[in-house]
């Protein structure tokens, strides 16, 4: 599923709800432009999906049609099946990961990035004899990853592992620059291609 029909579902959910955002609400829920939330309400409005109306104080109340209700249930379902796929083929990822881990010697993991791309990691490691000793990520340090408590990754020195699995899925090159400038060895550091 690409990012525009993922955008356009998240647009129209938004919508259903029926308050009245303005656009400038909807982008910053949405982590979107302004401008493309305005290109992207003219096509959806130019479809037939919803409809336009002026309410005081200047602003516009976005009413989503049944032919847009029809077009974001359709979306939806192609959402789910999308991250299903995704989460059957991250799963062989991580398996096939671990697998090569094991026969390394390499038993103990470090998480770096605490994502839905490394909860999907923990479920396919507990299948594993590998044991993950701490999850790094610096936006969310201090928090908890299951029962782990989550440290900023320039502490990753002061544990003892065998290997970091990169699991943040947006910053993915960010992390492994950090890794490899912090002297943490290239050859510890796996970097899973899930796309």
């Amino acid at each position: 599923m690409d990012h525009e029909n993922i955008c356009t579902l998240k647009l129209l959910e938004e919508i259903e709800k029926g308050h009245v955002p303005s656009q400038r609400e909807l982008a910053k829920k949405l982590n979107i432009s302004l401008g493309l939330v305005n290109s992207f309400i003219k096509r959806l409005a130019a479809k037939g999906y919803l409809k336009l109306r002026t309410v005081p104080k200047n602003r516009i109340k976005y009413i989503l049609t049944p032919a847009g209700a029809a077009e974001k249930t359709r979306l939806f379902c192609k959402y789910i099946q999308y991250s299903f796929r995704f989460y059957k083929n991250a799963r062989k990822i991580f398996k096939k990961i671990f697998s090569g881990f094991e026969a390394e010697g390499n038993r103990r993991v470090i998480f770096y990035g605490a994502s839905d791309f490394a909860e999907i990691a923990y479920l396919s490691l507990k299948e594993s004899g590998i044991h993950l000793v701490t999850v790094a990520d610096e936006l969310k340090a201090g928090e908890n990853f299951f029962d782990i408590k989550i440290v900023d990754p320039v502490n990753i020195d002061s544990f003892v592992f065998d290997k970091i699995l990169i699991t943040a899925i947006e910053s993915r090159d960010t992390a492994l620059e950090k890794i490899l400038i912090s002297g943490i060895s290239n050859s510890k550091v796996t970097m899973p291609d899930y796309r």
